[in-house]
């Protein structure tokens, strides 16, 4: 079994107190590595990190062009939100264009995980519904897509759409097409779990994940529906990056500096994605610890700012995540979490 490499070290004092282990793929439209640290060819769960590439079905489908989805909408088809309230009034609003309500989703309930709309909602007596879920958006696109599927079938929607976070369910089918068209990896044939949403995940190698990145940045190697779907997304999270995260979380903070330069997304357990489509890449990252609140953030930020030439305010917010600072309750500065890569000329330097 291949030993991961240290991505990111915790420093307190001056040394090194903790380290972080995982493993970093770069990858071209054509499957070419750029970059490869640790074992890219490991199966590993991509959670949340995806979700771009479940909402491809409900563009291509032209369900998204039926129920008139905004750049909002569709960004939030993507998300991993944090619960804010323009977050949960969105989804509302998908579902309502498509004639349902809270009650089709299957993502399941909790308070939401941005600290002051969770205090806000407690505080006016509110109980956390499935709009709250951070998956809200991206199960009400697998509805708005069901119910254009159910309308072609000539079924009722509520129906139809009971039950669609099963494997076998005709919608749930569409979303894994989509996942093995873009990974180019047989699903079929992996192992297959159960995501914190309900819907399945299956495990993917880093190299497959980061090549459906460069795929979705490009539209290289995506049949032609699929690779318009991807720019539409692509396109909607520019305009709308706080949809997919919300109030100082990294994708929006990230999105919202370097606009359509850019797709990133993360995932449960340390898992982080992300496009380039000015340079025709994709990059997936996977911390052996899984660790999402430290450092895969930490990773992702390094790649970013070591791949793509940045200035000003973008090139100061990437270097900060990248060599972050750790502080107390009092506010002082105790230690650092920083990119353990090799630096070459003041630049981390992912190529192998």
């Amino acid at each position: 079994m291949t030993v991961n490499p240290v991505l990111v070290h915790a420093l307190r004092g001056g040394i090194v107190e903790s380290q972080h282990r995982g493993a970093l793929a770069v990858i071209d439209a054509d499957g070419a590595v750029h970059t490869a640290l640790g074992d890219i060819d490991r199966p590993i769960f991509p959670r949340s990190a995806v979700k771009v590439l479940q909402a491809l079905p409900l563009v291509e489908s032209g369900a998204a062009e039926r129920y008139g989805l905004t750049d909002a909408e569709l960004a939030l088809a993507c998300a991993s939100h944090g619960g804010e309230p323009e977050h949960a009034a969105t989804a509302a609003g998908m579902l309502a264009k498509a004639g349902v309500d809270a009650m089709a989703l299957e993502c399941g309930t909790h308070w939401p995980y941005h600290d002051a709309s969770i205090k806000a909602l407690a505080a006016a007596g509110g109980q956390p519904s499935a709009l709250h879920n951070n998956c809200s958006g991206k199960h009400s696109g697998f509805v708005c897509l069901g119910c254009l599927m159910a309308a072609e079938r000539g079924e009722d929607a509520r129906a139809f759409l009971r039950g669609y976070v099963a494997p076998e369910h005709p919608v749930m089918q569409e979303v894994t097409a989509a996942m093995q068209a873009a990974t180019g990896y047989d699903l079929g044939h992996t192992a297959r779990g159960t995501d914190g949403c309900s819907i399945p995940t299956y495990a993917v190698p880093l190299r497959h994940l980061a090549h459906a990145f460069a795929r979705v940045a490009t539209g290289v190697g995506l049949r032609p529906g699929h690779a318009r779907a991807a720019q539409r997304l692509r396109e909607a999270v520019a305009a709308a990056p706080f949809m997919v995260a919300g109030s100082g979380r990294f994708d929006t903070r990230v999105m919202s500096a370097l606009g359509p330069r850019v797709f990133c997304k993360v995932g449960a357990e340390g898992v982080h994605c992300a496009a380039f489509p000015e340079l025709g890449l994709g990059v997936a990252v996977k911390m052996d610890d899984g660790n999402n609140a430290r450092a895969v953030e930490v990773v992702m930020a390094a790649a970013i700012a070591a791949l793509l030439p940045l200035e000003g305010a973008a090139a100061e917010l990437l270097g900060e995540l990248a060599d972050l600072p750790l502080r107390n309750w009092n506010g002082i500065e105790v230690g650092r979490l920083a990119w353990a890569g090799a630096r070459q000329g003041g630049r981390v330097a992912l190529r192998t």
